[in-house]
Protein backbone atom coordinates (compact mmCIF):
# COMPACT_ATOMS: atom_id res chain seq x y z
CA UNK A 1 0.00 0.00 0.00
CA UNK A 2 1.69 3.23 -1.06
CA UNK A 3 1.59 6.13 0.57
CA UNK A 4 0.87 8.92 -1.94
CA UNK A 5 0.46 12.82 -2.00
CA UNK A 6 -2.48 14.28 -4.44
CA UNK A 7 -4.57 17.45 -4.45
CA UNK A 8 -7.96 17.41 -2.17
CA UNK A 9 -10.17 17.43 -4.90
CA UNK A 10 -11.54 14.47 -6.42
CA UNK A 11 -10.75 14.07 -10.45
CA UNK A 12 -11.80 12.02 -13.57
CA UNK A 13 -7.95 11.43 -14.71
CA UNK A 14 -6.30 9.59 -11.50
CA UNK A 15 -7.67 7.69 -8.47
CA UNK A 16 -6.88 9.47 -5.42
CA UNK A 17 -9.15 8.97 -2.24
CA UNK A 18 -12.04 6.82 -3.44
CA UNK A 19 -14.67 7.72 -0.75
CA UNK A 20 -17.59 5.18 -1.66
CA UNK A 21 -14.22 2.89 -0.58
CA UNK A 22 -13.49 4.85 2.49
CA UNK A 23 -17.49 4.52 3.43
CA UNK A 24 -17.54 0.56 2.82
CA UNK A 25 -14.22 -0.27 4.41
CA UNK A 26 -14.73 1.96 7.27
CA UNK A 27 -18.54 0.37 8.19
CA UNK A 28 -17.35 -3.52 7.48
CA UNK A 29 -14.33 -3.03 9.98
CA UNK A 30 -16.60 -2.09 12.88
CA UNK A 31 -19.22 -4.86 11.59
CA UNK A 32 -16.34 -7.54 11.87
CA UNK A 33 -15.06 -6.01 15.46
CA UNK A 34 -19.12 -6.18 16.57
CA UNK A 35 -19.47 -9.77 15.06
CA UNK A 36 -16.26 -10.98 17.25
CA UNK A 37 -17.62 -9.40 20.56
CA UNK A 38 -20.77 -10.63 22.66
CA UNK A 39 -22.78 -7.73 21.86
CA UNK A 40 -25.88 -7.19 20.12
CA UNK A 41 -25.27 -3.93 19.03
CA UNK A 42 -23.40 -0.78 19.25
CA UNK A 43 -24.94 2.66 20.21
CA UNK A 44 -22.75 5.41 19.06
CA UNK A 45 -22.95 9.09 21.00
CA UNK A 46 -19.41 9.75 19.82
CA UNK A 47 -19.42 11.71 16.88
CA UNK A 48 -16.53 10.42 15.84
CA UNK A 49 -17.75 6.68 15.74
CA UNK A 50 -20.67 8.17 14.32
CA UNK A 51 -18.97 9.25 11.30
CA UNK A 52 -16.90 6.20 11.35
CA UNK A 53 -20.27 3.92 10.92
CA UNK A 54 -22.57 6.27 8.54
CA UNK A 55 -20.37 8.61 7.26
CA UNK A 56 -22.55 11.60 8.10
CA UNK A 57 -21.36 14.62 9.66
CA UNK A 58 -23.07 18.05 10.55
CA UNK A 59 -20.32 20.15 11.47
CA UNK A 60 -18.14 20.62 13.77
CA UNK A 61 -20.17 22.69 16.37
CA UNK A 62 -21.93 19.28 17.19
CA UNK A 63 -18.66 17.34 18.58
CA UNK A 64 -19.48 17.93 22.19
CA UNK A 65 -23.47 18.31 22.10
CA UNK A 66 -24.05 14.45 22.66
CA UNK A 67 -27.11 14.88 20.50
CA UNK A 68 -26.98 12.83 17.24
CA UNK A 69 -26.75 8.91 18.33
CA UNK A 70 -26.82 5.70 15.69
CA UNK A 71 -27.39 2.26 16.39
CA UNK A 72 -25.68 -0.48 14.55
CA UNK A 73 -27.33 -3.79 15.07
CA UNK A 74 -25.10 -7.57 14.69
CA UNK A 75 -25.78 -8.33 11.26
CA UNK A 76 -28.21 -5.28 10.03
CA UNK A 77 -27.09 -2.14 8.82
CA UNK A 78 -26.41 1.33 10.54
CA UNK A 79 -29.68 3.62 11.79
CA UNK A 80 -28.67 7.28 12.40
CA UNK A 81 -31.34 9.62 14.83
CA UNK A 82 -29.62 13.01 13.71
CA UNK A 83 -30.61 16.23 14.98
CA UNK A 84 -33.73 18.01 13.50
CA UNK A 85 -33.35 18.47 9.46
CA UNK A 86 -30.13 17.09 9.19
CA UNK A 87 -32.19 13.85 8.92
CA UNK A 88 -33.91 14.98 6.14
CA UNK A 89 -31.21 16.41 4.48
CA UNK A 90 -28.88 12.77 4.53
CA UNK A 91 -32.04 10.91 3.34
CA UNK A 92 -31.95 13.04 0.03
CA UNK A 93 -28.05 13.07 -0.07
CA UNK A 94 -26.50 10.06 1.77
CA UNK A 95 -27.89 7.18 -0.36
CA UNK A 96 -25.63 4.64 1.84
CA UNK A 97 -27.87 5.26 4.66
CA UNK A 98 -31.13 5.28 2.38
CA UNK A 99 -34.25 2.54 3.43
CA UNK A 100 -35.16 4.94 6.45
CA UNK A 101 -32.46 4.81 8.27
CA UNK A 102 -31.87 8.52 8.57
CA UNK A 103 -34.08 9.44 11.40
CA UNK A 104 -34.78 12.66 13.25
CA UNK A 105 -33.90 11.70 16.97
CA UNK A 106 -32.66 14.25 19.72
CA UNK A 107 -30.80 13.14 23.02
CA UNK A 108 -30.32 15.55 25.95
CA UNK A 109 -28.27 17.62 24.69
CA UNK A 110 -26.18 17.44 27.72
CA UNK A 111 -28.41 17.70 30.14
CA UNK A 112 -30.12 20.68 28.74
CA UNK A 113 -33.28 18.65 27.95
CA UNK A 114 -34.65 18.60 31.58
CA UNK A 115 -35.53 15.48 32.78
CA UNK A 116 -39.19 15.55 33.07
CA UNK A 117 -39.06 16.14 29.18
CA UNK A 118 -38.30 12.14 28.41
CA UNK A 119 -35.86 12.70 25.90
CA UNK A 120 -33.49 9.83 27.84
CA UNK A 121 -36.94 7.43 27.85
CA UNK A 122 -37.43 8.20 24.22
CA UNK A 123 -33.54 7.88 23.14
CA UNK A 124 -34.02 4.29 25.12
CA UNK A 125 -37.71 2.98 23.62
CA UNK A 126 -36.11 3.73 20.13
CA UNK A 127 -33.01 1.30 20.94
CA UNK A 128 -35.09 -1.25 22.35
CA UNK A 129 -37.52 -1.34 19.56
CA UNK A 130 -34.89 -1.95 16.79
CA UNK A 131 -32.58 -4.78 19.02
CA UNK A 132 -36.53 -6.30 19.58
CA UNK A 133 -37.13 -6.16 16.28
CA UNK A 134 -34.16 -8.04 15.53
CA UNK A 135 -34.29 -10.69 18.37
CA UNK A 136 -30.98 -8.75 19.84
CA UNK A 137 -32.45 -7.04 22.64
CA UNK A 138 -31.18 -10.04 25.54
CA UNK A 139 -27.70 -9.74 24.42
CA UNK A 140 -25.21 -6.50 25.86
CA UNK A 141 -26.03 -2.96 23.99
CA UNK A 142 -22.24 -1.59 23.69
CA UNK A 143 -22.20 2.28 24.35
CA UNK A 144 -19.43 4.47 23.69
CA UNK A 145 -20.57 7.16 25.71
CA UNK A 146 -23.46 8.64 27.11
CA UNK A 147 -25.47 10.96 29.56
CA UNK A 148 -26.43 9.21 32.92
CA UNK A 149 -30.01 9.57 31.98
CA UNK A 150 -30.08 7.68 29.06
CA UNK A 151 -28.11 4.94 30.89
CA UNK A 152 -30.56 4.57 33.73
CA UNK A 153 -33.63 4.80 30.93
CA UNK A 154 -31.94 1.74 28.96
CA UNK A 155 -31.66 -0.14 32.27
CA UNK A 156 -35.05 0.07 32.81
CA UNK A 157 -35.98 -1.14 29.68
CA UNK A 158 -34.41 -3.69 30.31
CA UNK A 159 -31.08 -3.63 27.99
CA UNK A 160 -27.85 -4.54 29.91
CA UNK A 161 -25.61 -1.45 28.65
CA UNK A 162 -21.65 -2.82 28.61
CA UNK A 163 -18.48 -0.91 27.35
CA UNK A 164 -19.14 -0.17 23.32
CA UNK A 165 -15.68 1.86 22.52
CA UNK A 166 -13.24 -0.75 22.62
CA UNK A 167 -15.29 -2.22 20.24
CA UNK A 168 -14.68 0.91 17.75
CA UNK A 169 -11.72 1.32 18.73
CA UNK A 170 -10.60 -1.94 18.04
CA UNK A 171 -11.80 -0.99 14.60
CA UNK A 172 -10.56 2.31 13.99
CA UNK A 173 -6.79 1.19 14.95
CA UNK A 174 -5.74 -0.38 12.07
CA UNK A 175 -6.48 2.85 8.87
CA UNK A 176 -7.42 1.60 5.42
CA UNK A 177 -5.67 3.01 2.29
CA UNK A 178 -8.10 6.13 1.88
CA UNK A 179 -7.90 6.91 5.56
CA UNK A 180 -3.76 6.89 5.22
CA UNK A 181 -3.96 8.92 2.23
CA UNK A 182 -6.02 11.77 4.18
CA UNK A 183 -4.37 11.51 6.94
CA UNK A 184 -1.16 12.37 4.53
CA UNK A 185 -3.12 15.12 2.94
CA UNK A 186 -4.19 16.49 6.01
CA UNK A 187 -0.50 16.82 7.19
CA UNK A 188 0.71 18.20 4.26
CA UNK A 189 -1.77 21.29 4.83
CA UNK A 190 0.31 21.66 8.34
CA UNK A 191 3.54 21.64 6.14
CA UNK A 192 2.45 24.94 4.64
CA UNK A 193 0.83 26.37 7.65
CA UNK A 194 4.39 26.18 9.18
CA UNK A 195 5.79 27.58 6.09
CA UNK A 196 3.54 30.72 7.08
CA UNK A 197 4.11 30.89 10.54
CA UNK A 198 8.15 30.48 10.23
CA UNK A 199 8.15 33.64 7.79
CA UNK A 200 5.98 36.07 9.97
CA UNK A 201 6.84 35.13 13.44
CA UNK A 202 9.29 37.53 14.62
CA UNK A 203 9.69 39.85 17.94
CA UNK A 204 6.40 42.13 18.58
CA UNK A 205 3.76 39.45 17.13
CA UNK A 206 1.36 37.90 19.21
CA UNK A 207 0.41 34.23 20.01
CA UNK A 208 -2.74 34.63 19.09
CA UNK A 209 -1.84 36.43 15.67
CA UNK A 210 0.34 33.33 15.04
CA UNK A 211 -2.80 31.20 15.95
CA UNK A 212 -4.82 33.43 13.39
CA UNK A 213 -2.48 33.11 10.64
CA UNK A 214 -2.47 29.11 11.04
CA UNK A 215 -6.14 28.76 10.99
CA UNK A 216 -6.56 31.19 8.21
CA UNK A 217 -4.01 29.48 6.36
CA UNK A 218 -5.53 25.95 6.92
CA UNK A 219 -8.99 27.00 5.77
CA UNK A 220 -7.82 28.58 2.64
CA UNK A 221 -6.24 25.23 1.70
CA UNK A 222 -9.63 23.32 2.55
CA UNK A 223 -9.80 22.56 6.36
CA UNK A 224 -12.87 21.06 7.91
CA UNK A 225 -11.71 22.20 11.04
CA UNK A 226 -8.81 23.80 12.93
CA UNK A 227 -9.33 22.22 16.24
CA UNK A 228 -6.39 23.88 17.95
CA UNK A 229 -2.94 25.89 17.24
CA UNK A 230 -1.15 25.20 20.86
CA UNK A 231 1.00 28.61 20.96
CA UNK A 232 3.52 28.45 23.43
CA UNK A 233 6.66 30.99 24.16
CA UNK A 234 9.40 32.30 26.09
CA UNK A 235 8.57 31.65 29.99
CA UNK A 236 5.10 29.68 29.19
CA UNK A 237 7.43 27.27 27.69
CA UNK A 238 8.72 25.61 30.74
CA UNK A 239 6.22 24.06 32.06
CA UNK A 240 4.16 23.31 29.19
CA UNK A 241 0.54 25.17 29.63
CA UNK A 242 -1.13 23.47 26.69
CA UNK A 243 -3.07 26.50 25.57
CA UNK A 244 -1.93 29.63 23.77
CA UNK A 245 -2.20 33.10 24.86
CA UNK A 246 -1.72 36.68 23.49
CA UNK A 247 1.82 37.17 25.02
CA UNK A 248 3.82 38.81 22.46
CA UNK A 249 7.07 36.69 21.21
CA UNK A 250 10.37 38.51 22.23
CA UNK A 251 14.24 38.73 20.37
CA UNK A 252 15.52 34.79 21.60
CA UNK A 253 12.23 33.43 23.10
CA UNK A 254 11.61 29.68 22.58
CA UNK A 255 8.29 29.05 21.00
CA UNK A 256 6.52 25.76 20.20
CA UNK A 257 3.26 25.01 18.46
CA UNK A 258 1.08 21.98 18.32
CA UNK A 259 -1.31 21.95 15.02
CA UNK A 260 -4.96 20.10 15.38
CA UNK A 261 -6.97 20.42 12.10
CA UNK A 262 -9.25 18.28 10.45
CA UNK A 263 -9.34 17.09 6.44
CA UNK A 264 -12.05 15.09 5.58
CA UNK A 265 -12.26 14.19 9.40
CA UNK A 266 -8.83 13.23 9.43
CA UNK A 267 -6.63 14.78 11.78
CA UNK A 268 -3.44 15.75 12.85
CA UNK A 269 -1.32 16.53 15.64
CA UNK A 270 2.14 18.14 14.48
CA UNK A 271 4.31 19.93 17.08
CA UNK A 272 6.98 21.98 15.85
CA UNK A 273 9.65 24.18 17.76
CA UNK A 274 11.60 27.21 16.75
CA UNK A 275 13.92 30.32 18.39
CA UNK A 276 13.03 34.20 17.79
CA UNK A 277 16.01 35.73 16.13
CA UNK A 278 18.43 33.66 18.11
CA UNK A 279 18.54 30.92 20.67
CA UNK A 280 20.99 30.07 23.91
CA UNK A 281 23.28 26.85 24.10
CA UNK A 282 21.21 25.73 26.57
CA UNK A 283 17.90 26.08 24.04
CA UNK A 284 19.94 24.34 21.56
CA UNK A 285 20.73 21.36 24.02
CA UNK A 286 17.44 21.05 24.99
CA UNK A 287 16.49 20.64 21.21
CA UNK A 288 18.93 18.13 20.61
CA UNK A 289 17.75 16.14 23.49
CA UNK A 290 14.41 16.30 22.62
CA UNK A 291 15.14 15.21 19.06
CA UNK A 292 17.51 12.40 19.88
CA UNK A 293 14.61 10.82 21.72
CA UNK A 294 11.99 11.33 19.53
CA UNK A 295 14.02 10.10 16.51
CA UNK A 296 15.27 6.89 18.50
CA UNK A 297 11.42 6.05 18.90
CA UNK A 298 11.19 6.24 15.34
CA UNK A 299 13.79 4.28 14.53
CA UNK A 300 12.06 1.53 15.95
CA UNK A 301 8.78 1.35 14.58
CA UNK A 302 7.87 -1.39 12.43
CA UNK A 303 5.34 -4.07 12.93
CA UNK A 304 5.86 -6.62 16.06
CA UNK A 305 7.09 -4.46 18.63
CA UNK A 306 5.48 -3.47 21.43
CA UNK A 307 4.30 0.10 22.72
CA UNK A 308 6.63 -1.15 25.76
CA UNK A 309 9.64 -0.93 23.71
CA UNK A 310 9.14 2.43 22.42
CA UNK A 311 8.04 3.95 26.15
CA UNK A 312 11.07 2.26 27.63
CA UNK A 313 13.55 3.95 25.76
CA UNK A 314 11.94 7.30 26.72
CA UNK A 315 13.26 9.46 30.21
CA UNK A 316 11.52 8.67 33.15
CA UNK A 317 9.76 11.54 35.20
CA UNK A 318 12.85 12.45 37.38
CA UNK A 319 15.11 12.66 35.06
CA UNK A 320 13.08 15.60 33.86
CA UNK A 321 12.11 17.08 36.99
CA UNK A 322 8.46 15.50 37.38
CA UNK A 323 7.92 13.21 40.47
CA UNK A 324 6.32 10.39 38.67
CA UNK A 325 4.32 9.80 34.63
CA UNK A 326 1.24 10.81 35.55
CA UNK A 327 2.61 14.57 36.62
CA UNK A 328 4.32 14.45 33.05
CA UNK A 329 1.72 12.51 31.17
CA UNK A 330 1.91 13.49 27.49
CA UNK A 331 5.31 15.04 27.25
CA UNK A 332 6.91 11.80 26.56
CA UNK A 333 4.01 10.03 24.66
CA UNK A 334 2.79 8.38 21.37
CA UNK A 335 -0.84 8.15 20.07
CA UNK A 336 -2.93 6.61 17.04
CA UNK A 337 -4.27 9.52 14.96
CA UNK A 338 -7.49 9.19 12.93
CA UNK A 339 -10.93 10.96 12.98
CA UNK A 340 -9.83 11.22 16.62
CA UNK A 341 -6.69 13.14 17.29
CA UNK A 342 -5.77 10.35 20.32
CA UNK A 343 -6.32 6.61 19.18
CA UNK A 344 -5.17 3.78 19.92
CA UNK A 345 -2.67 2.65 20.71
CA UNK A 346 -1.39 4.98 23.21
CA UNK A 347 2.40 4.93 24.44
CA UNK A 348 3.75 5.81 27.90
CA UNK A 349 6.09 5.18 30.65
CA UNK A 350 2.25 5.79 32.56
CA UNK A 351 0.34 2.49 31.37
CA UNK A 352 2.37 0.85 28.33
CA UNK A 353 5.45 -0.66 30.23
CA UNK A 354 2.53 -2.88 32.27
CA UNK A 355 0.06 -3.05 29.59
CA UNK A 356 2.20 -3.61 26.03
CA UNK A 357 0.53 -3.37 22.38
CA UNK A 358 1.78 -4.59 19.66
CA UNK A 359 2.31 -2.32 16.82
CA UNK A 360 1.03 -3.37 13.80
CA UNK A 361 1.13 -2.03 9.55
CA UNK A 362 -1.51 0.32 8.91
CA UNK A 363 -1.68 1.81 12.23
CA UNK A 364 -0.87 5.82 12.09
CA UNK A 365 0.80 7.07 15.37
CA UNK A 366 1.95 10.58 16.14
CA UNK A 367 5.33 10.14 18.38
CA UNK A 368 6.06 13.63 20.79
CA UNK A 369 8.81 14.48 23.01
CA UNK A 370 9.78 17.56 25.33
CA UNK A 371 12.82 18.34 27.04
CA UNK A 372 13.21 20.92 29.56
CA UNK A 373 16.11 23.97 29.31
CA UNK A 374 18.82 24.20 31.70
CA UNK A 375 18.13 27.84 31.69
CA UNK A 376 14.92 26.84 33.85
CA UNK A 377 12.27 28.73 31.41
CA UNK A 378 13.10 27.58 27.55
CA UNK A 379 11.83 24.15 26.31
CA UNK A 380 11.52 22.02 23.33
CA UNK A 381 8.93 20.14 21.79
CA UNK A 382 8.75 18.36 18.90
CA UNK A 383 6.44 15.45 16.88
CA UNK A 384 6.18 13.58 13.81
CA UNK A 385 3.25 11.65 12.50
CA UNK A 386 4.20 7.95 11.25
CA UNK A 387 2.33 5.35 9.02
CA UNK A 388 3.47 1.85 10.14
CA UNK A 389 4.27 -0.19 6.80
CA UNK A 390 4.66 -4.03 6.40
CA UNK A 391 8.43 -3.31 6.31
CA UNK A 392 9.00 -0.29 8.99
CA UNK A 393 7.32 2.93 8.82
CA UNK A 394 7.08 6.74 6.69
CA UNK A 395 7.04 9.94 8.34
CA UNK A 396 4.47 12.25 6.86
CA UNK A 397 4.93 15.35 8.67
CA UNK A 398 7.69 16.58 6.42
CA UNK A 399 8.18 20.39 8.02
CA UNK A 400 11.93 20.20 8.67
CA UNK A 401 12.69 19.89 12.43
CA UNK A 402 16.15 17.97 12.42
CA UNK A 403 17.59 20.63 13.67
CA UNK A 404 16.95 24.27 15.65
CA UNK A 405 15.16 26.52 12.90
CA UNK A 406 15.84 30.26 14.14
CA UNK A 407 12.74 32.52 12.50
CA UNK A 408 13.11 36.45 12.15
CA UNK A 409 14.76 38.42 10.07
CA UNK A 410 18.35 38.41 10.66
CA UNK A 411 20.02 41.64 11.79
CA UNK A 412 22.73 42.83 10.57
CA UNK A 413 26.06 45.25 12.06
CA UNK A 414 29.26 47.17 10.73
CA UNK A 415 30.56 43.80 10.92
CA UNK A 416 28.21 41.64 9.68
CA UNK A 417 25.33 39.37 10.47
CA UNK A 418 24.85 39.58 14.46
CA UNK A 419 25.42 35.90 15.80
CA UNK A 420 21.96 33.30 16.21
CA UNK A 421 23.62 32.48 19.87
CA UNK A 422 22.81 34.54 22.23
CA UNK A 423 22.89 33.82 25.72
CA UNK A 424 20.10 35.48 27.89
CA UNK A 425 20.86 35.86 31.60
CA UNK A 426 18.06 34.86 34.14
CA UNK A 427 16.84 37.99 36.09
CA UNK A 428 14.78 37.65 39.21
CA UNK A 429 10.31 37.30 39.01
CA UNK A 430 9.99 36.61 35.29
CA UNK A 431 12.53 33.16 35.09
CA UNK A 432 14.93 35.11 33.41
Amino acid sequence: MGIHSYGSMSVDWEERVNVERLRRERLARAQAQLEASELGGLLCFDMYNIRYITSTLIGTWALDKLSRFCLLPRGAEPIMWDFGSAARHHELHCPWMGGGRSRAGISLLRGAMTPEMGRAEDVARKIKRELEMRGLDKAPLGVDMMEPPVFFALQKEGITVADGQQVMQAARRIKTQDEITLLNTSAAMVDAAYEELYRAMRPGVAENELVGLVAKTLHDLGSEGVETVNAVSGERCNPHPHIYSDRVVRPGDPAYFDICHSFTGYRTCYYRTFAVGSASPAMGDAYKRCREDLDRAIAMIKPGITTADIASIWPRAQEFGFPNEESCFGLQYGHGVGLNGWEQPVISRLVSLDHPVTIEAGMVIALETYWPSTDGWSAARIEEEVVVTEMGHEIITRFPAETLLVAGAPYWTGTGPLSTTRELEPGPGNGR
